[in-house]
């Protein structure tokens, strides 16, 4: 089974304001919580249709988002919550971009973790380490997916242009069968990096701060 990863910028607060608020919302964040609550419905209405059962049904595991607990004993929970999650960060993010589609993509970017360390690429820049790191600090614990899908990461985006020029530092030393995908990734990272420089510097409302990677 395949896996794509998808990427799109958001400033975290706005994810964060919807964790935990119980409906205590702005109106404009109250309108974009009724398009989330339509998704999950939708999203749960397609997981049936597939026979997937997660035990937790998608639109409930975003009510316990917004009401600040995760304390769910179904089986499948994590990837409920993950799900539900994932709607809101959509919710609160650019369109979503197309970073690439792997058999095993945990496995594929462990070999690229591997390879990096081993030529000084610094520990908190490795791609494993932020595809795979979950929401942000001080974001609320989710269960860890039964089969590790959906996973959601995130990268700070002051980071996309240091990670970026680490990996093409090392690119020709790495090995051929890695370097593809790699230079995918730098040439997305330098893009996002261009992005958000310059909405930062001319755009009086942009506040967008984090770069969220979804898992599916």
């Amino acid at each position: 089974m395949s896996h794509n990863i998808a990427y799109s910028t958001a400033d975290k607060a706005d994810v964060l304001a919807f964790l935990g608020c119980n409906g205590e919302l702005s109106a404009d964040r109250t309108s974009r919580l009724e398009s989330m609550r339509r998704a999950a419905r939708a999203a749960q209405d397609d997981l049936e249709h597939q026979g997937v059962d997660w035990g937790l049904p998608v639109p409930d595991a975003l009510e316990h988002l917004v009401a600040g607990h995760t304390d769910s004993d179904a089986p499948c929970a994590g990837n409920a919550y993950h799900c539900a999650a994932q709607l809101i960060i959509d919710h609160n993010a650019s369109d979503p971009m197309h970073l690439g589609t792997y058999s095993k993509p945990s496995t594929f970017f462990g070999l690229v973790d591997d390879e990096m360390r081993r030529l000084g690429v610094p520990a908190d820049l490795l791609p494993h380490g932020f595809l795979y790191g979950g929401l942000p600090a001080g974001f609320p614990y989710l269960p860890h997916p039964t089969d590790g899908y959906p996973a959601i990461g995130h990268l700070p985006l002051a980071k996309a242009k240091p990670a970026a020029e680490a990996y093409r530092a090392v690119l020709d030393r790495m090995d051929e069968g890695l370097r593809y995908d790699v230079e995918e990734l730098i040439e997305k990272l330098e893009d996002e990096h261009k992005e958000w420089e310059y909405a930062t510097e001319n755009v009086g409302w942009y506040t967008q701060d984090t770069l969220f990677f979804a898992l599916t």
